[in-house]
């Protein structure tokens, strides 16, 4: 029996990532977007929310609730709902502890983990997107060969999130194997590994309040340990599908952003003796845009619930985040539309929901279910 309902703990904490959202997100959203930086203070009581420490076992200094793809998307919404920016400040810690929690050794875990455990926001990251118009996560560019007990990477990365920040990355790379093939392998690095180079902040359409980097790898040699499930295929396809589903989702969030800025805004404008939202024209436009919100989170929840099955969610995961990356571009540029020449000034929200919302279709491994 398929059931739509989220459980208990579940929705508590959808109500508290909502309240958040709603209350100390959004309205720092455009400052944080002019500023091009994320409030500490806010970091802080986003960070108290547990939302990174909530999965990490107790062993290691978190509160012990078993990981979960469905519960990671719904807490995914809810921020990207107040902003994507800021969101996926937040959640960047995850894009490195839900793969050392799903294909990391004990004693990795062990010397990694705690320090998300602590009082204070503690950066993560991860480096998936390469500076090539033929990209592909299946098959990185990123090189990743064994020299003794080591592995050595090299390679370039864009579009990195908090890289200047995070003491640790996960790079994607590229390991051939004896059969000639380039399978593509996760490995943690550390920022301070010799042959890893930081480059500038990149000047990004949207997502300003984010700070991204592209990031050098010449040979960094790295310890056996920190490649993640070393040529367990299944593994790096479920940790594809995880990053799918966590973007996937965020762009639910701002698509129903958009769409509910435009509604409530058809609602006040007035034309002609009535408001602008019961023309026909403007009616069907925000009829269509709510289909596409259901329709979207439907499929972001069907791809999480199979990964939480463990099962594998490939075909789901794939269309989610096709469909997502397309359908939320439509939507806040239809938003912008409702808005008229209104849309277009910076008074109003949707400028900053469409800016973020063409990322969805570059952005890969940005966030993680």
């Amino acid at each position: 029996m398929i059931n739509f309902e989220l459980d208990d703990e579940q929705k508590l904490i959808r109500e508290t990532v909502i309240a958040f959202a709603r209350d100390e997100i959004r309205p720092h959203a455009r400052e944080a977007d002019e500023k091009g930086s994320v409030p500490a203070a806010l970091l802080q009581r986003g960070w108290d929310l547990g939302l990174v420490q909530n999965m990490i076992p107790e062993e290691y200094g978190g509160f012990g609730t078993e990981h979960s793809a469905l519960t990671g998307a719904v807490i995914a919404e809810e921020l990207a709902y107040g902003d994507l920016a800021i969101a996926t400040h937040l959640l960047a810690p995850r894009l490195l502890t839900v793969p050392l929690l799903e294909f990391g050794s004990t004693e990795l875990k062990s010397r990694l983990l705690p320090a998300f455990c602590g009082e204070s926001f503690e950066p993560g990251s991860a480096a998936v997107v390469e500076p090539r118009f033929d990209f592909d996560p299946a098959a990185p560019a990123t090189t990743l060969r064994r020299e003794g007990d080591d592995y050595v990477v090299s390679g370039a990365k864009c579009y990195v999130p908090l890289g200047a920040q995070a003491k640790h990355l996960l790079v994607l790379a590229g390991l051939t194997n004896g059969d000639g093939a380039v399978h593509p392998q996760a490995i943690v690095v550390a920022r301070d590994t010799p042959g890893l180079r930081v480059g500038e902040r990149e000047k990004n359409m949207g997502l300003k309040a984010l700070e991204t980097t592209t990031l050098d790898l010449d040979a960094c040699r790295v310890p056996r340990d920190q490649v993640l499930a070393v040529g367990d295929q299944a593994a790096m396809r479920r940790l594809a599908n995880l990053w799918r589903v966590g973007v996937s989702a965020m762009a639910v969030g701002v698509a129903r952003a958009a769409y509910d800025y435009a509604r409530e805004y058809a609602k006040e404008r007035r034309a002609f003796g009535q408001a602008i939202g019961q023309k026909q024209a403007i009616a069907f436009m925000l009829a269509e845009m709510a289909m596409e919100v259901d329709a979207m989170r439907l499929l972001v929840w069907e791809a999480a619930w199979k990964l939480d099955r463990h099962e594998d969610a490939t075909r789901e995961a794939y269309l989610a985040r096709r469909y997502t990356s397309d359908v939320t571009l439509r939507i806040a540029d239809n938003a912008l539309q409702v808005l008229g020449g209104h849309g277009y000034i910076r008074d109003h929200m949707v400028e900053l929901f469409l800016r973020n919302a063409r990322g969805f279709a570059t952005l890969e491994g940005l966030a993680i279910a």
